[in-house]
């Protein structure tokens, strides 16, 4: 499929609103699925840490 503009390509045909906000959705999701597991692990070591120091002081 060839565009005669930039616009027209944005435009996609008139179906861009759809075509733009599936690929936004799905950039979304990959980043979700990269960063939720980033947060999980760093929450797991900083309460793993906590609670290293707290058996320490006891």
């Amino acid at each position: 499929m060839t565009f005669a503009s930039f616009g027209d390509f944005l435009a996609m045909g008139h179906h861009g609103l759809y075509v733009w906000s599936a690929y936004g959705l799905g950039l979304f999701v990959v980043a979700l699925n990269i960063a939720s597991p980033l947060l999980a692990r760093r929450r797991y070591l900083q309460e793993e840490a906590r609670r290293l120091r707290r058996e320490k002081s006891l």
